[in-house]
């Protein structure tokens, strides 16, 4: 059961900081990276700016210490005529791991979700990061028959 004395909010400017610094640390734990600080801290300015572009959650402690942080981009389906929420940048600080922060979190989306008439959750995880794919089928996650996949677009000199 989570502790009755975690709340998530809406993450803020205030949060800014804090956030930036969690993505760094979930792109380190999650697969080893070292993003560059200052396009960590423009990604999230630009979500907390433009709800457009990305939604922050924070949940915090009842003396405000903001312990973890999810955001979520939005797709539209053609299929389904609704978008799909593609939640990101989960994390949950070291010290506060093992309390379903994160069950917490992914609670408030899907309720944000279902209220805007989304067609579903969805996110995705590095093959390697056992611990998040067990977190996130404890939550109703499940595989797809999709492969996500990518190709780096960079500037043109």
């Amino acid at each position: 059961m989570v502790d009755e004395a975690f709340t998530v909010r809406r993450a803020t400017m205030a949060d800014l900081e804090t956030i930036a610094a969690f993505a760094a640390a979930e792109a380190s734990d999650a697969e080893g990276l070292t993003p560059a600080v200052d396009t960590l801290r423009r990604g999230v300015l630009a979500g907390l700016e433009d709800p457009s572009v990305a939604t922050c959650w924070v949940v915090e402690t009842a003396d405000g210490e903001v312990a973890g942080s999810a955001s979520v981009t939005r797709e539209w389906s053609n299929w389904n005529a609704a978008d799909y929420w593609w939640v990101q940048s989960m994390f949950v600080t070291p010290a506060y791991r093992g309390r379903r922060l994160a069950r917490l979190l992914l609670a408030t989306i899907e309720d944000a979700a279902r209220a805007a008439g989304a067609a579903d959750l969805r996110l995705y995880v590095h093959e390697r990061n056992s611990k998040a794919i067990r977190a996130y089928a404890r939550t109703g996650f499940s595989d797809t028959p999709h492969q996500i996949m990518s190709k780096r677009i960079t500037a043109k000199d």
